[in-house]
């Protein structure tokens, strides 16, 4: 373990980080809301503390292996939450206490959109655009952006890359160099939101609502400028544009990168994942369009439709924005939604949760160990898109979802300690496990009545959904310490 170069590479990205507080600091002297000097401190402590990494470890070897990577992915994540979360918790409006300030942090960079606060129309606007600011940088990863640019400064970046993305097999790079992968993804990101702040732009919404909204839309993160969320605008056409991009968002960006490079969409539609995914969201709309109108729900079929298929898009892509509130909802329709975001998106996108192509090999694991026993003499290879999966890419989905259901239970029963009761407790865990946000309960609105003992446990289980479990806990065994 070189820990002079892990402290290095951290003080690099602490200092490109404080940057992050230029805008809406920006935005504090603009328009005079009295979070000038919360946004000014944060910005001064987080640049000084990435200095004082990073300049006396300056003239150390850049050598860096793969377990370093994770140290330093697991690291920044959290170093970064906390910094992060300086802004919050010196400002006046809204009063943080530590414990919410740095949740809300946490929340804001991977994505999951769990809030504490209340009355955000009503909060400064520098804080508002920072929530959502949070969000976008979370939503590609802040490291992969960061090995984007550490070749200008000697630092190798493909342990960290492989550390932090999202997905099964982390082995494939979309261009020779990790550099231009990076960049690769980072193109296609910021084309994405631009298209999308336009998007929300013609339909209706203001300019700094359409930025805002765009941050956290592409970035599957489901932060708002409004308590209402999408349901404040009550706009159809919003919703509309809203679900594309989360869709978009949710597909593999590999998938975006190819379908670019080849100009041929019809990439999407040969991938088996995207295929699966997007028939699951058809599956669960119907059968939720379906049970709204059996019930009387909405007034009428056309809000019944806009509710129905907005709310499955974002909660099936874990974004976690709302329209009505889902938890009110009848029957069977709640628990339904908030257990498909277990499954989430797909592998190398935005979104949380197990992701597709995973739940697609268990499937097929399954029906081979079905086949098996009626023919134990016959060899039943798995196969995705016309190639033979390697068993090794099995058995770790296995141990992946092994260790998802066992850490699920754990901060389960660790929530109900806390005094939350079974319905609040399960559903927060799966919410901030998947990177959802809203869950069922005393949490379906926000998470401000949460024990603080409680918000240190989800903040835990937010961080890892974000590294999807292994990244974070390989650092919990002993033989990663191990010289």
């Amino acid at each position: 373990m070189r820990l002079q170069v892990i402290l290095n590479i951290l003080g690099v990205l602490l200092a490109l980080f404080s940057t992050s507080l230029l805008p809406p600091l920006a935005l504090s002297l603009i328009y005079s809301d009295n979070t000038t000097a919360a946004f000014l401190v944060a910005y001064l402590v987080t640049l000084a503390t990435g200095l004082a990494c990073y300049l006396p470890t300056r003239r150390q070897g850049r050598d860096l292996r793969l377990r370093d990577g994770f140290l330093i992915v697991v690291l920044f994540w959290t170093v970064l939450a906390s910094f992060g979360a300086l802004p919050l918790f010196l400002s006046n409006n809204p009063a943080m206490s530590l414990t919410d300030a740095f949740f809300e942090s946490m929340s804001g960079l991977t994505t999951t959109g769990a809030t504490v606060l209340v009355g955000i129309d009503d909060l400064p606007i520098s804080i508002r655009y920072y929530r959502q600011q949070l969000q976008w940088l979370g939503g590609m990863g802040i490291v992969v952006l960061a090995v984007a640019v550490m070749p200008m400064l000697g630092i190798g970046g493909m342990q960290l890359y492989r550390a932090e993305t999202p997905g099964p097999i982390k082995n494939s790079k979309l261009t020779p160099r990790i550099t231009e992968t990076a960049k690769a993804l980072w193109y296609i990101y910021l084309g994405l939101t631009v298209a999308c702040a336009i998007g929300y732009w013609l339909a209706g919404m203001t300019v700094f609502d359409a930025i805002g909204h765009s941050f956290s839309t592409v970035s599957i993160g489901g932060f708002s400028t409004h308590d209402a969320s999408i349901g404040f605008f009550d706009s159809p056409l919003i919703a509309a544009i809203a679900s594309l991009f989360m869709i978009a968002a949710g597909i593999n960006f590999a998938l975006h990168f190819l379908a670019l490079r080849q100009r041929n969409f019809l990439v999407y539609l040969q991938d088996t994942e995207v295929r699966v995914f997007l028939g699951l969201l058809l599956f669960v709309t119907v059968l939720t369009c379906g049970v709204l109108w059996w019930t009387n729900t909405f007034s009428d079929t056309t809000t019944t439709l806009w509710h129905g298929v907005f709310q499955v898009i974002s909660i099936g892509t874990t974004t976690g924005f709302t329209t009505s509130g889902f938890h009110w909802w009848p029957s069977l329709l709640p628990v339904l939604l908030i257990m498909m975001s277990g499954i989430g998106g797909c592998a190398g996108s935005t979104a949380g949760g197990v992701k597709v192509i995973r739940m697609i090999l268990l499937y097929k694991q399954g029906r081979r160990e079905i086949n098996q026993l009626i023919h134990p003499s016959a060899f039943f290879p798995i196969k995705l898109g016309g190639k033979p999966v390697p068993d090794n890419v099995i058995n770790a989905i296995w141990g992946f979802f092994a260790l998802y259901i066992f850490s699920y239970l754990v901060l389960s029963l660790a929530m109900t300690a806390t005094g939350a009761d079974p319905l609040t407790a399960f559903s927060a865990v799966t919410a901030c496990l998947n990177n959802l946000g809203p869950g069922l309960g005393s949490v379906a609105k926000n998470y401000a009545t949460i024990d603080p003992a409680g918000k240190w446990i989800l903040s835990g289980a937010m961080l890892m959904g974000r590294l999807e479990l292994f990244t974070l806990l390989v650092l919990l065994t002993p033989a990663f310490w191990r010289s």
